[in-house]
């Protein structure tokens, strides 16, 4: 957990110590008021909908013993000194995000544990998740929760950290150059996992080469003392090898893989089974998630585990054992008997087919339902990447197919090409009308797979599966 010193907040920032005791010290960190624990820092952020100055009284007396602030006006300063503890100390800094951001980098600076930091098009959560479950089988894990995988999400996560923790593990997003590299010289990892170069942003960067130079930031952060962790059947992977200066360690199926999965297959339940090779070791691994394409993100995870000490049996428990982030192949029975996939935190046209695979995988005493909406940020490959996914639809057996959104209309169109017939293409405008769609189609032992970008909001779908409009 962070540890410092009005006085070396003020330094670490470039900040100023404007009232209070430059000795007063500060435990965990905290940027929403109502979250302050007694003894943690403070900082008010500016946002489009708060202004976190507003609630430096409400923190100082929560407990918060130094508030770092971008105006020390006479309102902020007067909130500390009617406060329950107005020997708060304030810290004056030009940029509170930029101040938040020092001073991860000043805790990182005392941690002694590996560090791993883990980017990719798709997996990178569900690898985090696998990743953390592995390692808390010898280590005390400290590791990326929710979507804190940001400018702010990452010194967050390092603020976790303390010297008790045996490994950290940083989940790192992007969405333009330069920002991996940002990261990771906050972050400072030592080994480095990309899980694959896909789709994902292309709109926003352009090309899938510029993904890859993007990804490629962390696998130059690693220094020559760690490791880089590369899909050894992603057709990226050579280009992003030539720009690791420490080892390369790969996973994948393929023989020339250091850790590998054979056997794949899913058992009667839709779940992964697989053998795992390392070297001259195998063990059997099931997974407690839908989807073969997760094969590879618990591989993912091993190789890290493995590279990092923890032995086989115990990698092998962990990945059984591991525990999802939500909204990722999140699976439930509704009262009504209807298992419902909930697959809605994002989406590309890699993650779509590996959920559609899964649904197919997935026993159904019913109807096989796809609900999918738009994918974000594709820019002049939406339309096409759509209507391909959609003739997928047509030719993988889904019974029926639910469309949200403008995009998404594309795939009712390519599964139509396919031969799906009227009644079993569903377009719908918004998730409210795929709900009542719904209401009327889903029947005790249908399988639904629901799932879009972020942005369409079906989780509104996966709340009217559970209750019903009537």
């Amino acid at each position: 957990m962070l540890r410092m010193s009005a006085e070396r907040i003020a330094e670490a920032t470039q900040g100023q110590l404007v009232a209070g005791d430059g000795s007063v010290m500060a435990n965990g960190l905290s940027i929403d008021s109502r979250e302050v624990q007694p003894g943690n820092a403070f900082v008010a952020l500016v946002g489009e909908h708060a202004d976190g100055h507003d609630f430096v009284r409400a923190a100082v007396d929560a407990g918060a013993r130094v508030v770092i602030v971008t105006r020390a006006d006479e309102p902020v300063l007067e909130a500390v000194a009617g406060s329950r503890h107005p020997e708060a100390a304030v810290v004056l800094v030009a940029d509170a995000v930029a101040a938040i951001q020092a001073m991860a980098a000043y805790h990182r600076s005392r941690l002694t544990c590996p560090v791993v930091g883990v980017t990719g098009s798709t997996g990178k959560t569900t690898t985090k998740d696998f990743m953390r479950a592995a390692l808390a089988t010898t280590f005390k894990v400290v590791a990326s929760e929710g979507n804190r995988n940001n400018q702010l999400g990452v010194p967050l996560t390092i603020f976790e950290a303390g010297a008790d923790t045996g490994a950290l593990v940083v989940e790192m997003a992007m969405r333009g150059p330069g920002q991996i590299a940002e990261l990771a010289a906050i972050a400072r990892p030592t080994h480095g996992l990309v899980t694959n170069v896909g789709l994902s942003h292309v709109g926003v960067l352009g090309s899938q080469e510029a993904i890859a130079e993007a990804k490629g930031e962390l696998v130059e952060a690693i220094p020559e003392s760690g490791a880089v962790f590369l899909n050894g059947d992603d057709a990226w992977t050579a280009r992003l090898r030539e720009r690791a200066r420490a080892r390369v360690v790969t996973y994948g199926t393929s023989e020339e893989c250091d850790v590998r999965a054979e056997e794949i297959a899913v058992d009667e339940d839709g779940l992964p089974v697989f053998t795992l090779v390392a070297g001259d070791a195998r063990a059997s691994v099931k997974l407690p998630v839908l989807g073969k394409h997760n094969v590879y993100n618990a591989l993912a995870a091993a190789a890290v585990a493995l590279d990092l000490g923890v032995e086989l049996e115990r990698v092998v428990n962990g990945l059984a054992e591991a525990r999802m982030s939500g909204m990722r192949m999140d699976v439930f029975e509704s009262a009504s008997g209807v298992t419902v996939i909930n697959d809605a935190y994002n989406a590309n046209p890699v993650s779509m087919r590996a959920a559609i695979s899964a649904l197919m995988d997935t026993r159904a005493a019913g109807k096989r339902i796809a609900v999918l909406g738009d994918m974000a940020e594709l820019g002049s490959l939406a339309e096409l990447a759509h209507f391909q996914l959609g003739e997928e639809v047509g030719r993988s057996g889904i019974d029926v197919l639910v469309t949200v959104g403008t995009l998404a209309r594309r795939i009712a169109e390519g599964a139509r090409a396919e031969g799906m017939g009227p009644d079993a293409v569903r377009p719908c405008a918004t998730p409210e009308e795929a709900s009542e769609v719904l209401d009327d189609l889903l029947e005790a032992g249908d399988v639904v797979l629901v799932k879009a970008s972020r942005v369409m909001g079906l989780e509104r779908v996966v709340e009217g599966i559970i209750r019903p409009h009537v």
